[in-house]
């Protein structure tokens, strides 16, 4: 919780407009199964806020998390046991199960889940019948939810951001060589104070072809770098940026700027001890300490490390009524525009906070920690 203390942020905002899309049928449905007003129009809209130093103010403060992971049976038998099927997708990152209910999930099971999730870093669940507010709920057991200022959300239930690219495109129109948005490698809100953990994406709508999404494992991706290349970025930080611009309040000619953090450039998740690399081509802006040229070069292979080695991705095809819970903090992810606007897509996204990132020297990478083979 936010120590009472804290100034309340005022924001300078632009009034907020109204949405006319045809919402696809069965997002229809299931906003209506769930009660949601739909007469104000959808989705509603949070006056946009314009000033860097109103964001800044948000969530800047320090607040307890204690990753539900960590407090999980290591042998997740609650949740296996329940289960039809759990099936590892790839040797090193994403699980499916088969056969159970998010929203009907005991405390119990949410904990191993959570576990399940920073161990093989995405997990899905398909043909789920799930609300916005049940699937706000379930995000809460994993920490605080990020109400963002100005995305679009599901009327009434705040914290539930509405992803739909058919509105996205009316701001910023996709094409097949810049598809944009969630097309790109990168992690959720890695500007935060406690950037994000837990992110759940429901998509109630798919594309019959085409829409998939890949993620890739920081755990891998560090495994990947030798043994003395680790020696050199452990420890290091990097600045890493805002996936939306604002205005300087106080030099607002300039032209928008973005809300920038320094977080260390490889972290350790707390439920597993591993430690994983945390970057991203998107939104990391350079290393703390080296000069512009040596940054973009480290940068540049890390990114590198992380797209192109197949074997440490997942790409998932949609089905509709799927949920995937993924975690930032051990992961990079990106969204195809195969489908290129062809056939609608509609999806509700809910994202739990986590800690702010730390490195230790002392924890183990995922192979050492499995007893698995280590490459010198």
């Amino acid at each position: 919780m936010a120590p009472t203390a804290i100034d309340p942020v005022i924001v300078d905002v632009v009034e907020p407009k109204k949405d006319t899309l045809d919402l696809p049928t069965e997002s229809r449905k299931r906003l209506e199964r769930a009660g949601i007003d739909l007469s104000n129009g959808y989705p509603y809209r949070p006056a946009k806020p314009l000033y860097l130093q109103d964001i800044q103010k948000l969530r800047d403060y320090h607040r307890e998390h204690v990753d539900p992971g960590a407090r999980a049976d290591p042998a997740k038998r609650a949740l296996f046991s329940a289960a039809e099927k759990v099936i590892d997708l790839t040797a090193h990152i994403g699980t499916e199960i088969v056969g159970l209910q998010l929203k009907d999930l005991t405390n119990q099971q949410k904990d191993e889940l959570g576990l399940l999730i920073a161990e093989r870093s995405v997990v899905f669940f398909r043909d789920q019948d799930i609300s916005p507010q049940q699937q706000k709920g379930l995000g809460e057991w994993y920490g605080e939810i990020e109400v963002h200022p100005q995305g679009p959300q599901v009327p009434g239930v705040p914290g539930v951001t509405v992803i739909w690219p058919a509105l996205q495109a009316t701001e910023a129109k996709a094409n097949f060589r810049n598809p944009g948005g969630a097309s790109r490698w990168h992690s959720d809100l890695v500007h935060e104070r406690q950037p994000a953990g837990v992110t759940h994406l429901h998509n109630d709508t798919v594309p019959t072809l085409g829409g998939d999404t890949l993620w890739a494992s920081g755990y891998s991706a560090y495994e990947k770098l030798s043994p003395d290349f680790r020696k050199i970025i452990d420890g290091k930080k990097a600045v890493y940026r805002s996936a939306h611009a604002y205005l300087d309040r106080n030099d607002p000619t300039a032209g928008p700027k973005y809300v920038e953090r320094v977080h260390p450039l490889v972290r350790v998740h707390p439920a597993t001890g591993w430690k994983a690399l945390w970057v991203n081509r998107a939104m990391t802006v350079r290393i703390v300490g080296l000069d512009k040229a040596e940054s973009d070069l480290i940068l540049g292979y890390l990114y590198d490390v992380f797209e192109k080695n197949v074997d440490i991705q997942v790409r998932f095809r949609w089905t509709p009524r799927t949920s995937a819970l993924w975690d930032n903090r051990i992961t990079i992810h990106n969204a195809s525009w195969d489908y290129e606007g062809s056939q609608p897509r509609h999806g509700t996204r809910v994202t739990a906070l986590a800690e702010a990132p730390y490195f230790e020297e002392g924890a183990s990478s995922r192979r050492e920690a499995l007893g698995l083979a280590v490459d010198e």
